[in-house]
């Protein structure tokens, strides 16, 4: 079996995902187009040569529909010869993309793949694809009955059976913020990011949060309807110690290491285990743990062999059960700064978050790199890299 090595990744910096933000009037398939181009004018590979663009999106609809990867790639100067295809693993997308590309490498399908992903929430609202249907059906509502939850709510779920208080998930959050804002600064995101008009930062850092501001925030998910169903729920979870909503594009170069050598390319990063899992998804979020736990065991490595971990921040909460279960040193973890400040847009958050673990490894020295990413239903992915 061959080896899938990582011999580039990119991506844009985050913008505000609503009307106003700074990429608000840029179509998806031109935002993600920057991410693909900036790919191959940074390695100076021939496009031709990629065998198949596989990108993460998880509004398919609208101007993300009808496979926007197929129209990213050809609107970033791809060849028409190039194909492409669009996957949903909801938050997990662009992840499970590189999961896909690294199998068709090590399968032998594949020389050269992109994985990428892309979102705007700005001109797609979170929720679009759902035209306000159940889609969950009717048997699967009554097997969670009295049904399923929004994952606000699933996110104090789980502060409530870890015993987070307010203060720890403002504290957490703040620091994401901190640690983001000192990483730009330092000039740690520059070899990562390709800029976008006029934007130079992650637009949604505030580098002066503290967590005693944070406190006076309102709790965005507490209403009668859900403190009825659970009256054990102690409600913390604001949109402060939550992501925020998000566009931007990223994108990752997965080669065979005889397709690396043969095109004068350097491995910067091999995939070495990756693992998806299922979890309760009424706790929904959770399922990171169990992943975690899976992509070690095929690794043959424990948790404190790993030098590095980008775990999305959806919830502040999340990020923290995470830690508690699996003994994770949270120094470690999201050295530059997490989702709650960085931001998450969708689709385009597993290629964003291998982006950064790329470049964190390189700048530390650390060997491994793990990066998980919580995702609807109860559903989880994990992937290793180790640095060349």
């Amino acid at each position: 079996m061959k080896n899938a090595v990582i011999v580039d990744a990119v991506r844009t910096p985050l913008a505000k995902g609503k009307p106003g933000g700074a990429y608000s009037d840029i179509h998806p398939v031109d935002l993600h187009a920057v991410a693909l181009k900036a790919l191959v004018e940074r390695t100076g590979i021939d496009p031709a040569v990629i065998d198949d663009v596989i990108s993460g999106a998880v509004g398919q609809v609208g101007e993300q529909s009808g496979n926007t990867a197929r129209w990213g790639l050809l609107a970033a100067g791809y060849p028409e010869s190039v194909p492409g295809v669009t996957v949903d693993r909801q938050c997990g997308s662009s992840q499970q993309a590189l999961h896909f590309a690294a199998q068709g490498v090590m399968a032998g399908a594949y020389d050269v793949a992109v994985a990428s992903g892309i979102e705007s929430m700005s001109r797609i609202p979170i929720g679009s694809q759902f035209l306000g249907k159940d889609f969950a059906g009717p048997t699967v509502q009554g097997r969670y009955a009295p049904g399923l939850i929004p994952q606000g709510v699933s996110a104090e779920l789980i502060a409530q059976k870890w015993g987070f208080s307010r203060e720890q998930l403002d504290e957490f959050a703040a620091e994401s913020h901190q640690r983001a804002a000192r990483a730009w600064k330092d000039g740690r995101f520059d070899n990562e990011t390709a800029f976008v008009n006029d934007l130079r930062t992650d637009e949604t850092i505030r580098p002066d949060t503290s967590a005693e501001g944070l406190g006076a925030l309102r709790l965005a998910f507490k209403d009668d309807h859900w403190s009825e169903r659970f009256p054990e729920i102690d409600w913390k979870v604001t949109a402060a110690n939550s992501s925020p909503v998000n566009d931007g594009s990223a994108a990752v170069l997965v080669t065979s290491e005889d397709a690396a050598a043969s095109l004068g390319l350097r491995p910067r990063a091999r995939v070495r285990a990756f693992a998806v899992a299922g979890d309760d998804p009424i706790y929904m979020l959770t399922g990171i743990i169990p992943a975690t736990r899976k992509v070690l065991a095929k690794a043959g490595l424990s948790i404190t062999d790993i030098d590095a971990f980008e775990v999305n921040e959806a919830f502040a909460s999340v990020v923290l059960a995470w830690q508690a279960e699996t003994g994770a040193d949270l120094a470690k973890v999201n050295i530059n700064g997490g989702a709650i400040a960085i931001g998450h847009p969708l689709g385009a958050s597993g290629a964003r978050l291998a982006t950064t673990l790329v470049n964190v490894l390189e700048q530390t020295g650390g060997r491994y790199g793990l990066q998980v990413m919580c995702e609807a239903g109860g559903i989880a992915n994990a992937t290793i890299i180790e640095r060349s």
